[in-house]
C-alpha cells in the first residue's frame, strides 16, 4: 500500500522513499542489489534508463518492478525489426462522425514506458524515442503533445554481437542518463530465483510503494541537493579525461556533465545527505558515462568505454577539501 504520509521534500524523505522503491523492487529481483538501487538512484534523478545484459537475466522484469512500484501509467513497447516511428508516438486518424482529424496517442503517452529490447528495432523507429526522452513531449505532423509526469523511458538491450540487433546511434546512447548491466546471479540466489517462482510469480503481488506526485517531489528535492564548485570541477575533469583517450573516436558529451552531477545529487539523497561528495561522483560514473564513450573500433563493445572511464577515475585527482556548507552557491 502506498504511504500516506507527505511527499518527499527534503534528503531525508528522498532517501526514505528510495529505501521504500528498492525494498519493493527486490521483492521480485533477487541478487542484484547494485542494479537495483542504481537504477532508483536514477529514476529519482529524472534520467531515462538503459538496462543491459544477455537474455534471461531479468531485464524486463526489474524495469516492470520499477513501473509497478511507482504506479501511474505503464506501457510497454516490443521492439520488433518491422516497428514503426508511428507504432510509438501515435497517429491522426479521419473521425468520420465529427469530419476532422483525431490524434491517438500512442504506447509513449504514459508515466513509464518500457522499450523491450531496444536494439531490435531500426535506427529509424530508434530516433522516434528522442523527443519524448529529451523534451518529455511528442510532434505529430506539425502538433505538439506535452507527456504526463513523471516520465521515464526503460529499455533494455542485448548485446550487439546478437543475431539481429542494431547498434543505438550516439545520439540516443546519449539520451539516456544512465546504463545498468543486469548478470546472471550467483549459485544461491539462483535457487531463490527458483523457489520464489514455482507457484506464482511475486511480479502479480507486488504494490506500489510511491505515487507519481511523490516521485515527482522527490525529484525537485534532489535538485536542492548542495554541489559544491569543487564537485562540478571534479566532473567535468571526468568528463574531459575520457575525450583524451588514444582508443576513444568520441568521449562523454557536455550533457553528460549535468548528467553526472545530477545524478550525484540524487546519490547523495538517497544515502539521507543534502551535499554531494566525491564518491557520490565516483560511485556513479561508469554507469553514466561508459555508454556515451565511443571507441575508434565500431564493434569494440561496451568494454572500452568501462576501461576508459575507469583510468580517468584513477588519474584525475579527487577534489580534497568540499564545501559541504547548507548554503547554496
Amino acid at each position: 500500500m502506498i504511504d500516506p504520509s507527505p511527499a518527499p521534500a527534503g534528503a531525508a524523505d528522498v532517501a526514505d522513499a528510495f529505501r521504500r522503491l528498492v525494498d519493493n523492487v527486490e521483492l521480485v529481483i533477487a541478487g542484484n542489489t547494485d542494479a537495483v538501487e542504481t537504477a532508483a538512484v536514477c529514476l529519482l534523478a529524472d534520467g531515462n534508463l538503459l538496462l543491459e545484459g544477455v537474455p534471461g537475466v531479468g531485464k524486463t522484469t526489474l524495469a516492470r518492478a520499477l513501473a509497478r512500484s511507482i504506479g501511474g501509467e505503464f506501457s510497454r513497447i516490443q521492439s520488433t525489426p518491422d516497428l514503426l516511428p508511428s507504432d510509438l508516438t501515435g497517429i491522426s486518424v479521419y473521425d468520420q462522425q465529427h469530419g476532422e482529424f483525431r490524434f491517438v496517442p500512442g504506447p509513449v503517452f504514459a508515466n513509464v514506458v518500457l522499450v523491450d529490447e531496444i536494439n531490435r528495432t531500426t535506427p529509424r523507429t530508434q530516433s522516434a524515442l528522442l523527443e519524448p526522452m529529451e523534451e518529455r513531449q511528442v510532434t505529430v505532423e506539425g502538433t505538439t503533445y506535452p507527456l504526463p509526469a513523471p516520465y521515464v523511458v526503460i529499455a533494455t538491450e542485448n548485446p550487439i554481437e546478437q543475431h539481429g540487433t542494431y547498434p543505438l546511434p550516439e545520439g540516443q546512447l546519449d539520451r539516456f542518463a544512465m546504463t545498468v548491466f543486469v548478470g546472471y546471479p550467483d549459485g544461491s540466489m539462483s535457487r531463490d530465483i527458483v523457489r520464489r517462482q514455482l507457484r506464482r510469480h511475486p511480479m502479480h503481488d507486488l504494490r506500489p510503494v510511491l505515487s507519481p506526485d511523490q516521485v515527482l517531489r522527490a525529484q525537485r528535492a534532489v535538485r536542492t541537493v548542495h554541489v559544491d564548485d569543487t564537485i562540478v570541477d571534479y566532473v567535468v575533469a571526468l568528463v574531459t579525461a575520457t575525450r583524451q583517450a588514444p582508443e576513444v573516436a568520441l568521449g562523454a558529451s557536455p550533457r553528460s556533465t549535468v548528467v553526472l552531477t545530477r545524478c550525484a545529487q540524487a546519490q547523495a539523497a538517497a544515502r539521507g545527505r543534502d551535499h554531494v561528495l566525491p564518491d557520490d561522483v565516483k560511485a556513479l560514473a561508469p554507469s553514466v558515462l561508459s555508454h556515451r564513450v565511443v571507441p575508434r573500433q565500431a564493434r569494440a563493445g561496451a568494454e572500452i568505454g568501462r576501461r576508459v572511464v575507469g583510468r580517468a577515475l584513477d588519474e584525475v585527482p579527487v577534489p580534497l577539501h568540499v564545501d559541504a556548507s547548507p548554503g547554496r552557491g
